[in-house]
């Protein structure tokens, strides 16, 4: 039998993993300093609070169809793992 909060452990533990590798390139592209460096930390910080506020909308409206909780947070750290993915394959372009 499926269950949800297995699956959700197990997406976390991906977004984990695969955040880590992302930090690790952006951290090689801002140690190389100048414009690139500086537009990566703002675009950065924009990327969050974007990210945020879609994860936000993503679980109000799984709540309000009427989502459970291991539901609403898959559909959260859904949003994450493809942010964090486009910023994968983004920095790994370099």
């Amino acid at each position: 039998m499926w269950n949800p909060w297995l699956q959700l452990t197990l997406d976390t533990a991906r977004l984990g993993f695969e955040a880590q590798r992302v930090i690790a390139l952006r951290m090689l592209r801002l140690a190389g300093g100048g414009r690139t460096a500086n537009a990566e930390a703002q675009r950065m910080v924009a990327e969050k609070v974007a990210a945020f506020a879609e994860a936000q909308v993503a679980a109000a409206v799984a709540v309000a169809r009427g989502g459970k909780h291991p539901a609403v947070a898959r559909k959260m750290v859904g949003v994450y793992r493809r942010r964090v993915g486009k910023n994968r394959r983004r920095l790994s372009r370099w």
